[in-house]
């Protein structure tokens, strides 16, 4: 059974959502809308709770990698481009878990998703002003990868200092991190057709002026 796009749109309808490339600070910004106008927070991987259980071999492949996956070194010495793969098709395997979880939160609240979930997709079951694209430059998005202190990433770079050959495996990870965020993908974001907000690598702090514009954009403010 197929639900028709018209009305996935309206049962999302207090769902907004923000995507784009790595360290362009969507995360932040999700939280700092959630905190301000009292909105349900999707962080990152929200949906994994249900589909790390429900995935099916035959129909989320690459939902089922992790689920499967008995060597973490495995992981990380992928070749980079099986690496970039991975990550866009989980995105699109992802996508109905998202939206099935975003139902059940956004029927009476406001709800804001820091999402995975591709622009071609997003068109079909958003209005434009429920929907920025945040971008920065690869530059930061595979330098920086490692300059968080989130779990998942403390998690793989112990992974990959674990290998004997490590250098050689973070250097493998990052050439999948620039396939990840190259032009190409970074275009795709840029031509959507959502509104943009873009990243300056000049190391002011614009958290406040970022959350504002798409505040706006939203229509919170």
């Amino acid at each position: 059974m197929n639900i028709e796009n018209n009305i996935l749109r309206h049962y999302l309808k207090n769902a907004y959502f923000i995507t784009g490339t790595a360290y362009a600070g969507k995360s932040t910004t999700a939280k700092m809308l959630a905190e301000r106008y009292g909105m349900v927070l999707c962080g990152e991987n929200y949906f994994s709770e249900v589909s790390d259980i429900v995935a099916n071999e035959e129909l989320q492949p690459d939902l089922c990698y992790i689920r499967n996956l008995t060597d973490w070194k495995d992981f990380v010495t992928r070749s980079p481009e099986e690496y970039e793969r991975w990550i866009y098709a989980t995105g699109r395997e992802a996508a109905g878990f998202e939206i099935a979880e975003i139902i059940s939160l956004a029927r009476d609240k406001k709800v804001i998703v820091d999402t995975n979930i591709p622009p071609d997709i997003l068109r079909q079951i958003a209005d434009p002003d429920h929907v920025a694209v945040m971008l920065s430059p690869q530059s930061m998005s595979v330098d920086r990868f490692f300059d968080r202190a989130d779990p998942e990433k403390r998690f793989l770079l112990s992974v990959i200092e674990s290998c004997p050959d490590k250098d050689a495996v973070m250097e493998n990870y990052r050439q999948g991190l620039m396939l990840i965020n190259s032009r190409k993908h970074y275009d795709e974001y840029l031509s959507s057709g959502f509104f943009t907000v873009v990243r300056e690598d000049n190391g002011l702090d614009t958290r406040a002026e970022v959350c504002d514009k798409i505040a706006r954009h939203f229509g919170l403010i």
